[in-house]
């Protein structure tokens, strides 16, 4: 392939598989892949050519997928709720919003290292909490709390939905005067979600 070409070929839209360089005239770089000496393109996006370092690599048109793995931090609203475990709906980990739909089991065993009699005292349905994942086993995310600076972020009163304010170990509710229970996370009520 010629220099001529692959001037006309950066800046453009190429897709997986389709033919970049040969490595005797560039370094390939992140987007690429080289068979029989010859570079191409790895995913969808934009051709980037660079003369000077002699460099080819492919921009992605697509953000890398965003999903759970083990030991992320994610943040999800509480679902269903028994008294040992509780589902959580997770849509974000770290600061970005997950590619999909994904649950975690969040087991009463998993929320400190001292005992907790019922997942009532820790969260409640609807709550917003962050959670650590710790195990991809069967696939299912199984989520624990025991770190610091995680927990419940925001809860809702059971009686009247409204947002409870945190009162060191207590939840109250500035509506109804509600007094609940819950595990909060030391920035209880500060994290945009």
């Amino acid at each position: 392939m010629s220099l001529k070409s692959q001037e006309h070929k950066s800046g453009k839209l190429v897709l997986p598989g389709e033919r970049l360089g040969v490595i005797e005239e560039f370094i390939p770089d992140s987007g690429t892949y080289v068979k029989d000496g010859i570079i191409y393109s790895q995913v969808i996006g934009t051709a980037l050519v660079d003369l000077v370092s002699k460099k080819v690599s492919v921009y992605p048109l697509v953000r890398k997928e965003v999903t759970p793995s083990v030991s992320s931090t994610v943040t999800g609203q509480v679902g269903n709720a028994q008294s040992d475990n509780v589902l959580v709906k997770i849509f974000k980990i770290g600061s970005r919003p997950v590619s999909g739909t994904f649950n975690g089991v969040f087991h009463i065993s998993d929320v400190q290292e001292r005992y907790v009699d019922s997942m009532t005292d820790v969260c409640k349905p609807g709550d917003i909490i962050r959670a650590k994942v710790i195990s991809n086993k069967n696939k299912t995310y199984h989520l624990s709390t025991k770190d610091s600076g995680l927990g419940v972020l925001y809860a809702f009163c059971s009686r009247c939905s409204h947002l409870l304010e945190s009162d060191r170990y207590d939840m109250k509710c500035p509506n109804c005067g509600n007094i609940e229970r819950r595990k909060s996370a030391l920035d209880y009520g500060k994290e945009p979600v």
